[in-house]
């Protein structure tokens, strides 16, 4: 039943944003009068699961959930339906237009994205309100970090004061923030202190920990679930349990419970618990890792969150603030991809791990943002130069404005057929990552 959750969510999601962003297509197509052959909602690679006619355009849905396309007469697309550019351009052709008409065209799904996603934001935060994890409440006590967060610099207190010179107030857009700036300013025993991160450094945190790396430092964190034949369980621990100390040495934070571990690998401990408000003292073993085989609950965490209200007025300025960080954080995490040291390349999603990522659970504030969030990436992915995507053909446009000169058919096809390589290869391996990841998980 989760699965199946999670497979309708993306569906709905990527029918929304695939129809819609076609759709800008489609209507800035019939705007200059351009003869619409296909409008077609996934792909339909050999056959396609319904189609009909009206008109003279063939609507559809493929079976290939792999997005969606207008098909244009005389515009060499995805199709690579070359057949009709051997004919006397038509009145009612693409290649007929003048070239800013054709650039609208090109640019108006990624314009549709863009303003869908201020439309979600807008009725979200009207709606919901805006709900965020707020960094100065949950770092009061300072943050705990992995072994991997250690390793590159950072301990067990720290609290995040700027990343590359800024404040983020939002916890978890500070932890993306860290993983895509160099310097992290920390207040450490009342000093700060710089904590610089190499692309070296990225490449193990995104390896080993991912956005993990970073926990609120928490005090009342108890006993979740015990792994079994565990040491945890064979020492008596329960769920509910609450580790007080280890050996007599008192413990007030749940980083300190690994620290403390990690000092007795392979020996019996004594353990301080608190049992339902009753003190108890258990033997356990520590294993080679430092580990008793628990994991923990830290409880409620509502008393982290912001909340802010808004009408329908209020809420539209700030759904065009959320949009245009949301358009930055895309140009930052290319950038990021872009730099082979940082590993980043390696967590690039298809559909099948974005589905794999989605909560089991429906929730319509959480779909809606995602939706938005996802609207602004394609919007951004598609403004790529990459030719087969939006921006290519838009990128060859512009160039055309400026000199005058316009790209051969043969030539058209030649980039076309390129793209296509590039972009089925990219798809393949993200697929592919996916698929043995879902695998190595089960």
């Amino acid at each position: 039943m989760d699965i199946l959750v999670k497979v309708g969510q993306l569906l709905l999601m990527l029918s929304i944003l695939v129809i819609l962003h076609e759709f800008g297509h489609y209507i800035t197509a019939k705007w200059f009068k351009v003869r619409i052959e296909k409008f077609y909602l996934f792909m339909d690679a050999g056959f396609s699961l319904f189609k009909k006619k009206i008109g003279d355009t063939e609507w559809g849905i493929g079976w290939l959930p792999l997005g969606g396309y207008v098909k244009l007469s005389g515009m060499i697309d995805e199709s690579m339906d070359t057949d009709q550019m051997n004919s006397e351009p038509q009145p009612w052709e693409f290649r007929s237009k003048p070239a800013y008409q054709r650039l609208i065209i090109m640019l108006g799904g990624i314009i549709v994205n863009i303003l869908l996603a201020w439309f979600i934001y807008t009725m979200v935060f009207c709606t919901f309100g805006k709900n965020y994890v707020a960094t100065e409440k949950i770092q009061k006590d300072g943050l705990a970090f992995g072994d991997t967060g250690k390793k590159v610099g950072f301990r067990n207190g720290d609290k995040i004061i700027s990343v590359d010179g800024k404040y983020q107030e939002r916890f978890d857009r500070l932890i993306l923030d860290v993983l895509l700036g160099d310097d992290v300013m920390v207040q450490r025993d009342g000093k700060a202190v710089n904590v610089h991160l190499s692309d070296a450094d990225k490449n193990e945190i995104l390896d080993k920990e991912g956005k993990d790396f970073i926990h609120p430092r928490i005090t009342n964190a108890s006993v979740d679930s015990l792994t079994p034949n565990s040491n945890a369980e064979k020492a008596g621990l329960k769920k509910g349990d609450r580790i007080m100390a280890i050996d007599g040495q008192k413990i007030v934070y749940y980083d300190q419970l690994g620290d403390e571990l990690s000092k007795h690998k392979n020996d019996t401990v004594a353990l301080s618990i608190v049992r339902a408000g009753q003190p108890l003292t258990l033997k356990s073993m520590v294993d080679k890792d430092g580990k008793l085989g628990f994991r923990p609950t830290f409880g409620e965490q509502t008393s982290f969150m912001n909340h802010e209200k808004y009408n329908f007025f209020t809420a539209i300025p700030k759904a065009v603030e959320e949009s245009y960080t949301l358009i930055v954080y895309n140009v930052k995490q290319f950038k990021l991809i872009l730099r082979p040291d940082t590993g980043a390349y390696k967590h690039v999603k298809s559909p099948i791990g974005i589905a794999a990522a989605l909560p089991s659970t429906w929730d319509w504030e959480f779909f809606w943002k995602f939706t938005a969030m996802f609207s602004v990436g394609l919007a951004f992915m598609n403004l790529l130069p990459i030719p087969g995507l939006d921006g290519g053909h838009a990128i060859f446009t512009i160039a055309e404005m400026i000199t005058g000169k316009k790209l051969s058919n043969k030539a058209a096809e030649r980039v076309q057929t390129a793209g296509m390589i590039i972009l089925l290869s990219l798809m393949a391996l993200t697929f592919g990552k996916d698929i043995y990841q879902l695998i190595v998980n089960r």
